[in-house]
Parts: structure tokens; C-alpha cells; sequence
């Protein structure tokens, strides 16, 4: 599989073409570490957590580097696959440039799947050519080039994503989109210390009703149950692609009581967590086992 991939201090930015032949070097732990988009045409078929997506037209992936992801078919044309990290290009930092977090990345839905429109699939292929075009030149100007192309790709796949997922309420009212994107970060940012909406509350300067009239008027689901699912989904990493014990999750997740968090998950996943871990691995044997994926920074260095 050819490798088009700029390094300099810090910074990484990669492009491969994907296929069957190379689904496996995808899968593989090579590529954990990084922000993950992927362009496939139809016939594909992968994984991403614990929600598998097939693509009956060309579609984008943005894949987050806390997230798992596993191309599970693959169809009879190939597909795009970039990977960088946040020295490359940080979207928290840029966020006025393309205003994406939250949205294809972060965002309350779990959701990292943009269906390409008819109108945008030579757009897209376009930039792919263009970036493929940039690493046979090699100029000195290569990074800048090809990060200008990759904030063009975030920008129209955001458009698409607000179209696809929102309601056209909250796409024509800024402020808005604003609250959405700005509760969905502070979540990402704080779900293992602030479990309830009146913690989020407090950080958005608002009352806790206020945000409840505002997610209904958003159509969206509860906060309380938005914040919970941001939990039971990091929970079920842990319980799935590490060996902590359930007890363990439950602190790693900010909850001193762990009979409190087993009662929690039950609620949300009609199992308990040790429960989850069984029927998931006993369904995956092949695929996972726990201790195979990252553990968090606290456990590696308690490990070591």
C-alpha cells in the first residue's frame, strides 16, 4: 500500500487509498493515535464504537483518536484514507476557520457518518486528486497546501453534516447552532467530572430549565440523557478494549460509587457492565479482547 505521508517536527498528516488488500492495515493499531476521515463508495461496511454503518453511496467518516474503528467489508471501487494529529491541524484551535466540533467531530449523536450528495462527490474527489498531486510534487509548500485542501474538505463536509443531521431549525439560527456545538465540547470536555445538567449549567453561565427549553425546542434529546450516553459510551470502551474491572470503570468515570454506576448502566444498556463485557467479547472473540486497546493515562502509568 502506497504511503503518502509529510512529517516534520511534530506534525503528521497521511493519505492512502483503501481497498480490500488494504483493510487490514487500516484496521491495525498503526493508525489509533491519529484524527481518522475516510471517503468510501458504496459497498462498504465498518464499524466505528459500537454502531456499524454500510455505505450505499459514497460517504464520509470522521473518526475521533478515542474512538474504535474497523473496516469490516470493503466494496469493488477503493476509497480515500487521512489521518493526521493535532499538531498537523487542531480543530478546538481552529474552530472559527471550519467550526466542525461538535459536529463531524463530538458531536451528542455519536454520529461520524456524512452521505456524500451527488453535487459534492466530484468536489470531494477533486481534493483528493489535488492532495495525491501535492505529495508527487513535493514542494516546499506541500503542508500548507495540503492543509488548505483539508479545511476545504471539513468546511463542505460540515454543510452536509448540518443538512443530514440537524434540524433546519437550528441551521438558520446561528446563535442556535452556537449553543448546540458549545454544550456538545463542554460534554466532551467534562463527562467524567460533570454528570448532571446542572454542572453544564453552571459552565454555560444559564440555568439548567433554560437548557431543557433549548434542547426542545432543538428537537433533541434530553441533556440529563445526552451526558449520561456520552458516559455509558466510554464506559462500554473501557469494559470492551480494556481489563479494568467494572469497579475501575466506574472511577475512571468520576463516580465514587461503583454500585451507583452498575445501576446506572443497567438502566441505559438493560445489562450490567460486567454483563456487557461477556456478551460483547463472547460475540467479538475473534476481533477483541480486553487489554488489546488503549487504557487510559492514569492506568497505563499505575501499570508501569
Amino acid at each position: 500500500m502506497r504511503k503518502n505521508l509529510f512529517e516534520s517536527k511534530l506534525k503528521t498528516f497521511g493519505l492512502l487509498h483503501v481497498s480490500h488488500d488494504q483493510t487490514d492495515a487500516v484496521n491495525g493499531p498503526d493508525y489509533k493515535q491519529y484524527i481518522k476521515i475516510l471517503f468510501l463508495p458504496a459497498g462498504y461496511k465498518l464499524r466505528v464504537d459500537f454502531s456499524v454503518y454500510e455505505t450505499r453511496q459514497p460517504a464520509l467518516f470522521f473518526i475521533s483518536p478515542n474512538q474504535y474503528l474497523k473496516i469490516e467489508e470493503s466494496g469493488s471501487e477503493g476509497g480515500y484514507f487521512i489521518f493526521y494529529n493535532r499538531d498537523f491541524y487542531c480543530i478546538q484551535i481552529h474552530d472559527q476557520e471550519v467550526a466542525c466540533d461538535g459536529l463531524l467531530f463530538n458531536n451528542i449523536h455519536n454520529m461520524p457518518k456524512v452521505e456524500a450528495p451527488e453535487a459534492e462527490i466530484t468536489f470531494i474527489r477533486g481534493l483528493l486528486t489535488e492532495m495525491l498531486q501535492e505529495f508527487e510534487l513535493n514542494d516546499s509548500s506541500l503542508e500548507e497546501m495540503v492543509r488548505t485542501y483539508l479545511k476545504q474538505l471539513l468546511i463542505r463536509a460540515t454543510r452536509s453534516w448540518k443538512r443530514q443531521h440537524l434540524d433546519s431549525a437550528v441551521t438558520e439560527q446561528q446563535s442556535e447552532l452556537e449553543f448546540f456545538r458549545k454544550f456538545t465540547r463542554l460534554v466532551e470536555e467534562h463527562y467524567k467530572s460533570k454528570h448532571t445538567v446542572a454542572d453544564y449549567a453552571d459552565l454555560l453561565c444559564m440555568s439548567p430549565k433554560t437548557i431543557t427549553h433549548k434542547f426542545n425546542r432543538l428537537r433533541l434529546p434530553q441533556p440529563n440523557e445526552v451526558i449520561k450516553d456520552r458516559i455509558i459510551l466510554e464506559a462500554k470502551r473501557l469494559l470492551v478494549h480494556t481489563s479494568l474491572t467494572a469497579k475501575e470503570v466506574a472511577y475512571e468515570l468520576g463516580y465514587n460509587d461503583p454500585a451507583y454506576f452498575s445501576r446506572l448502566f443497567l438502566a441505559k444498556t438493560g445489562e450490567s457492565p460486567s454483563g456487557f463485557r461477556n456478551t460483547f467479547l463472547a460475540e467479538n472473540s475473534m476481533e477483541t479482547a480486553p487489554g488489546n486497546w488503549q487504557q487510559p493515562a492514569r492506568i497505563r502509568a499505575n501499570a508501569s
